[in-house]
């Protein structure tokens, strides 16, 4: 018998959906069958049921942060279980230890952490048999039934499991020593707070906090245009003053000079300059680019986007959600008229369908081999889907790659340009700008509105004139401007910026290395690192743009404009190995060895930067003042009363209320924070000490449930009831 192991439950449910079988604790059980002559075990994991170990579990000593113990490096890397999901670890290591079980099939996501999650599960587990990988890009039935069919041998997919598994530990070297390495020296240097440092991250916040620096620097300087109306035989044309391909003067007089010399002059037209320009439909998407999109469109946060997606993709709606591919391999591609022939079953799109292009097969715009990585462009499946069942956000993603993937078999959008050049009294030059959409295309498909507009701005219609047609001048005004600092950042550009962050490198090695390799982070953990540095209070979010905190800038400050943990140069370095781990031409030993050394190095350079730190006190102080971990402190240490068992205090531990002597005396009190999604507050805990007895709580919930009711303490059991209500 064959056993699967999927990545999460809803995901190991759509692998069982094809085939009869009975649903038992943490797994499914498929009868025999064509593709299982004997019979499957189907179960999950719960994401990573196995973590990294902490440094204290290495090392004992290794608990404190202080300087003297770093930097900290396990002689080996080892994983634990999660506690919260011990449960369905033993459920998979008793499955799979079972001896009827002959071969395992990796059953994750199609990618490294997929590889990751269940390799470390069986290597915690013990567990050596033979094993097969299904690597499939959608879960629906037929895709399912598909990779049954075709497993791949479990070697063609090792080296991606080292690649990931290196990746993980070097970001834990990094992380761990650095994080504690600048927090304890913040701390001598009077800032009292926890930092967080990644190889990801860190260089994410410094790109936010440079251009937080560039608006903060930016020097608005006013400027004057001269703008005017021209009259020719009763047409009428606005037009703009230019100079040496330049409509800005910087001195006021000088364009008031202009226009009270332009007012009821003639005018002339010089030259009329037209041209026609086609816009080829938009790329399929990436995870970067949708996420970017729906940023713009809806305000959706880079990890909301990615959570829709998820649903989508289990629903067996849409393809792998984490490629970093817009194209797609010649088999997708002949998949293509069947979806857009059950797309146009759906009202929204039959006004659309069927699209001028029946097939884009030859198109190597979206089918190109070998522009496709693990994973072909996000795109729709066979599957109609119902939309009454989808919520309103997950219709707006999948309506979203619908209209991408329509829109690839539409024609070119066609406008034509036309530039308008006058002469006022053969002196001073004027131009008008308009254009004409010829041929809509695509943008038919796709929304234009001011959310996810073309890059070409909107222009006037203008009206019908010929070279040397004499006109006068009805109207000349100043209009007065200033420029502007570069704007915020929002979620969907950030992301954008992650992606191409090789443009930021001086060494164009290194930026060619970037690009090659995705740029900072990965299409899967992007999104998760910008909720990292929301989380760490070193960014904040307001009206989609992103802001630096005092904190972030202090850190990045600290570190250094020529750290390397700051540069993407060794992120870019970094990803250069690890993909040659992924392709099985350079070894991990050797990586993880130059990650040593270079965790040597950043402890030197920390103590260097050290002697240079000069903060702004008050902003010193207000880190400190903010910081969660003071806070929470000082909460934990709360004392609401007197012990009902001892005569020790009653503190506030910020989940529990326990006696202050339960090391010392064993006592045993101890009353729960949350009850039934209720918070008891320090007040009844009070009342419940001095008289055994809380007030009236309302708002308990049991299941679908809620009521009200006083908490009073047993003598005899030791814990508290509920007293209910006459």
């Amino acid at each position: 018998m064959k056993i699967v192991i999927a990545e999460k439950p809803d995901q190991a449910a759509k692998l069982a959906a094809p085939f009869s079988f009975t649903k038992r604790t943490g797994y499914f059980e498929v009868k025999a069958n064509s593709y299982f002559p004997n019979g499957a075990i189907i179960t999950w994991a719960i994401g990573h049921l196995c973590e990294l170990k902490t440094p204290e579990e290495y090392d004992p000593t290794w608990k404190k942060w202080k300087l003297e113990t770093l930097p900290i490096i396990p002689d080996r890397f080892e994983y634990k279980v999660s506690k919260s999901k011990y449960k369905q670890f033993t459920i998979i290591k008793n499955l799979v230890k079972r001896t009827d079980i002959q071969e395992i099939i990796i059953g994750g996501d199609a990618g490294r952490e997929g590889e990751l999650i269940i390799r470390t599960i069986l290597r915690v587990c013990g567990v050596n048999k033979p094993m097969k990988r299904l690597w499939i890009s959608s879960l629906t039935e037929n895709s399912v039934k598909n990779g049954f069919s075709n497993l791949l041998p479990e070697a063609k997919t090792k080296d991606i499991y080292y690649e990931a598994l290196s990746r993980s530990c070097a970001d834990w070297l990094i992380g761990m020593n650095t994080s504690r390495l600048y927090t304890v020296l913040l701390k001598k240097n009077g800032v009292k707070d926890v930092f967080s440092i990644g190889r990801v991250q860190t260089p994410t916040l410094a790109l936010i906090v440079h251009r937080e620096h560039e608006i903060a620097n930016f020097k608005s300087e006013p400027f004057w245009e001269v703008e005017a109306v021209f009259h020719f035989a009763g047409r009428m044309l606005k037009a703009k003053w230019h100079k040496n391909n330049m409509s800005r003067v910087s001195e006021e007089k000088q364009a008031i000079a202009i226009a009270n010399f332009c007012l009821h002059k003639n005018v002339e037209i010089t030259k009329i300059n037209k041209e026609t320009k086609e816009y080829a439909p938009p790329l399929l998407f990436n995870l970067s680019a949708l996420q970017a999109t729906a940023n713009k469109s809806y305000k959706f946060s880079p990890q909301k986007t990615l959570d829709i997606l998820q649903k989508l993709y289990v629903k067996g709606l849409v393809s792998y959600p984490r490629s970093d591919s817009q194209f797609l391999t010649s088999e997708e591609a002949k998949t293509l008229p069947t979806i857009l022939n059950n797309l146009s079953k759906i009202d929204k799109y039959k006004n659309l369908l069927p699209p001028p292009t029946n097939s884009i097969m030859n198109n190597k715009r979206y089918v190109n081999e070998k522009k496709v990585t693990d994973h072909h462009a996000i795109i729709v499946t066979d599957q109609i889907p119902n939309l009454a069942k989808l919520s309103m956000e997950e219709e707006k993603i999948y309506d979203l790659v619908a209209r991408q993937v329509i829109a690839a078999h539409y024609n070119h959008a066609i406008f034509a340009y036309t530039t308008i050049h006058s002469l006022v009294d053969k002196r001073a030059e004027f131009i008008s700008k308009g254009k004409e959409q010829i041929e809509e295309g695509w943008r038919k498909v796709i929304y234009l509105s001011k959310e996810n507009a073309s890059q070409e701005e909107e222009e006037e219609m203008l009206p019908l004139l010929h070279e040397n047609e004499l006109g006068t001048v009805a109207q000349a005004t100043v209009k007065k401007g200033a420029t502007q600092p570069p704007n915020r950042y929002t979620e969907g550009h950030l992301i954008t910026v992650m992606k191409t962050a090789g443009k930021h490198l001086d060494d164009a090695e290194l930026e060619k290395v970037l690009s090659k390799t995705e740029g900072l982070g990965t299409e899967a953990t992007r999104a998760g690192i910008i909720g990292t540095l929301k989380d760490r209070n070193y960014i904040e979010i307001k009206k989609n743009q992103v802001f630096a905190t005092s904190k972030g800038m202090l850190l990045i400050e600290a570190l250094g404009e020529n750290s390397l943990l700051t540069s993407p140069s060794m992120t870019a370095k970094w990803e250069q190995r690890l993909s040659e781990i992924g392709e099985g031409h350079a070894s991990p030993q050797a990586f993880m060895e130059q990650v040593k050394k270079l965790t040597y190095k950043l402890i030197t350079d920390a103590h260097e930067r050290e002697k240079v730190w000069a903060f702004d006190q008050k902003e010193v102080d207000k880190i400190s003042a903010n910081n969660p971990y003071q806070k929470k402190y000082k909460k934990e240490k709360t004392v609401v009363g007197k012990c009902i068992l001892c005569d020790g205090s009653i503190i506030d531990h910020g989940t529990f209320y326990g006696c202050s002597n339960y090391k010392t005396a064993n006592c045993k009190f101890s009353v729960s924070k949350k009850i039934l999604s209720k918070t008891i507050s320090q007040t009844n805990v009070r009342k419940l000490l001095a008289s055994g007895e809380t007030d009236m709580i309302k708002g308990f919930k049991k299941g679908q449930k809620t009521f009200n009711a006083h908490l009073i303490w047993d003598a005899k059991e030791h814990k508290v009831h509920f007293k209910f209500p006459q």
